[in-house]
């Protein structure tokens, strides 16, 4: 059985076509849904060598909740997108759906290791990878793309909502007391509430959740 994956475009176009599509996918996000039962996660991240062009992108599955290894699945190639910010998406997602098209369980529930609606044109790479694979993911980001907030403590658990201009857009959440936060936004289809929920569900005393903790691993082979 594998995922099911929607081919909503190609990936050869320029930037300027890029953000037109992005403007255009973004009234397609959901940003509500009832999650299904929850029996297996997945974590999602690539790696970029920073001389070749090539990337990695891995997918790992964990089962849900005691959050055990199940299933890594991994993709490598060139990045033929150039890198720039805000375009995240189209430079990965190409390697990002190989390693999807690879695994042979299906998760309930994504972590994407980027933004989701905390994006200039609200569809980061976890927004577009929800929408391929019509699936619930949350954008799980180690550093802000766009917005503000007030400063949290340093206790784990501490939040402040994102704001960009008036619109919420995400939440900053410490997952570790005294190491910096991390900004959580919706993906597709699952809201800010139970995204936030499912990321501090996930969390096993490190700053990142284990899915995406994990897919960070997978994809430097470190796994």
């Amino acid at each position: 059985m594998n995922v099911k994956i929607k081919k909503l475009h190609d990936w050869d176009m320029t930037p300027s076509q890029a953000i037109a599509l992005q403007r255009e996918l973004a009234q397609k996000v959901s940003v509500c849904g009832t999650l299904p039962d929850i029996h297996l996660v997945a974590g999602a991240d690539v790696w970029h060598s920073r001389t070749s062009g090539m990337g990695r992108a891995a997918v790992v599955v964990l089962s849900y909740p005691d959050m055990q290894l199940v299933e890594v699945s991994r993709s490598e190639g060139h990045c033929h997108f150039p890198y720039i910010p805000g375009l995240l998406s189209f430079r990965e997602m190409p390697l990002l759906l190989s390693a999807f098209e690879g695994l042979e369980n299906i998760p309930d529930l994504i972590l994407m290791d980027g933004q989701g609606l905390a994006h200039p044109r609200r569809l980061g790479i976890a927004s577009h990878l929800g929408l391929f694979l019509n699936k619930p993911v949350i954008g799980c980001a180690k550093s802000r793309l766009i917005g503000e907030y007030t400063a949290l403590d340093e206790n784990a658990g501490s939040f402040s909502d994102l704001y960009h201009n008036t619109e919420l857009i995400g939440r900053v959440m410490r997952t570790r007391q005294g190491v910096n936060p991390l900004f959580i936004s919706v993906g597709h289809k699952i809201c800010l509430e139970e995204a936030c929920s499912m990321v501090a569900e996930c969390c096993r005393g490190y700053r990142l959740p284990e899915p995406t903790r994990q897919a960070h691993l997978a994809a430097a082979e470190l796994i």
